[in-house]
């Protein structure tokens, strides 16, 4: 054989040999990362079921002490948590020593401080779970049920990113009034045998006032965070005017996404994908609302987004608001963990993994069938959306690989 020809022959099997060393190495690579989201996802199914137990074992902390040491820069709580029963006990069970009126916002909920000095919100109920909200997908009150729901949604899909929250019955007339401050005192009122108040919001009026049945009021608790993490309000880059015949940037403009990427804290760090999940999990839950979101103050686009508010959801069942999903559909990227977790709530697991979730919680049954029914419907319409996206620019474009090694690891 010629120089020349041997040559060639040598370059020809070292190409071939970097092709085979690159393309082994990016699948054993693949197969371990998926692999790792498989475990993971069967730890989750696993720890599903919350008994709420108020023992705490091994440890002279408080529920409230526990809970305030898992927050991280990028989890409100971390992957393995046997003291979450206990957490959520806690929130559903300790004697309330003041009510005030809730934070700034639009709706009606009142801030509790629990024996032990914890703040938590309260959100009263005002519908029954087989009402359907008519209208714009961000139409009517709050629904306390939602944010329970959300809460165990956000566990199962792994973000970890909401703030706990759990069902709590609270009788107004002996646990609340007592204890409440003058300003919140002066919304309290009765209609028929029913025991009401309206509080202080935008728009809380006197004559829509939540009412108990009887004293005895359905509602959820949501942990409020440390204040060693002070949040920061964001506008969200896909958030809607709520003006008639105004349209936001994103609903007329195809390249809005890439604007959005050379804009900070969006054109680098994990925050776009964090916006991209935000995204996922709202049109699972039905929630066009999110106006605004919030992260840990001045991290400069590195904690998380935080899934927080997210009462406006479970309206209607049968609305499948697209426009929710617009980050995705746009920006056409997604986190390869994320791919991963959908790909394995397929097939009826995920409403069945929901149902488990909530099934100790004090209000249950938190959410009506049809609920339950659609998650499992927009999670196709979500897998459905990525295909698209694979197919239109290839799953190497798409498929984003960000696992993040987390603080407390």
């Amino acid at each position: 054989m010629k120089l020349k020809q041997r040559v060639v022959l040598l370059a020809i099997l070292l190409v071939i040999f970097i092709f085979t060393k690159v393309f082994l190495i990016d699948n054993l690579d693949t197969s371990a990362a998926n692999r790792e989201d498989q475990r993971a996802f069967q730890r989750m199914l696993s720890g599903l079921r919350v008994a709420l137990d108020p023992r705490l074992e091994h440890t002279l902390q408080s529920p409230w002490e526990i809970a305030a040491q898992w927050v991280v820069p990028r989890e409100v709580y971390p992957e393995d948590t046997p003291e979450l029963g206990a957490v959520m006990h806690a929130m559903t069970t300790k004697k309330i020593i003041k009510a005030d009126v809730g934070y700034k916002g639009t709706q009606l909920k009142a801030l509790l401080i629990l024996e032990g000095g914890q703040k938590v919100v309260f959100k009263p109920k005002r519908y029954a779970r087989d009402y359907i909200v008519e209208g714009e997908p961000y139409a009517g009150y709050d629904r306390h049920n939602a944010e329970v729901a959300a809460f165990h949604l956000d566990r199962i899909l792994g973000f970890r990113r909401a703030p706990l929250v759990v069902g709590r019955f609270v009788n107004l007339r002996t646990e609340m009034k007592p204890v409440a401050t003058e300003q919140l005192l002066g919304t309290f009122m009765s209609v028929g045998n029913n025991t009401c108040f309206y509080g202080k919001c935008y728009y809380c009026r006197e004559t829509e006032p939540a009412c108990a049945d009887g004293d005895i009021m359905e509602g959820s608790v949501t942990l409020w965070l440390p204040d060693v993490w002070p949040l920061q309000k964001h506008r969200h880059p896909w958030g809607r005017t709520y003006r008639e015949g105004k349209l936001a940037r994103w609903e007329y403009d195809e390249s809005y996404c890439d604007a959005v990427k050379k804009t900070s804290p969006y054109d680098s760090g994990p925050r776009l994908l964090d916006i991209i999940d935000t995204a996922i999990f709202d049109y699972l839950i039905g929630n066009a609302d999110r106006h605004h979101y919030e992260s840990f103050q001045d991290d400069e686009g590195a904690s998380m987004l935080i899934l927080l508010d997210n009462a406006k959801s479970f309206g209607n069942p049968a609305l499948d608001e697209r426009s929710i999903l617009a980050p995705l559909y746009q920006c056409c990227i997604i986190r390869v963990s994320t791919w991963n977790r959908l790909n394995y709530l397929k097939n009826g697991v995920l409403k069945s993994a929901l149902k488990t979730a909530m099934s100790h919680d004090p209000i249950s049954p938190v959410l009506s069938d049809p609920h339950l029914d659609a998650l499992d419907q927009r999670l196709l319409s979500i897998l459905a959306t990525v295909k698209q996206c694979t197919d239109q620019f290839g799953p190497d474009v798409v498929l984003v690989e960000d696992r993040m090694t987390l603080s407390h690891l």
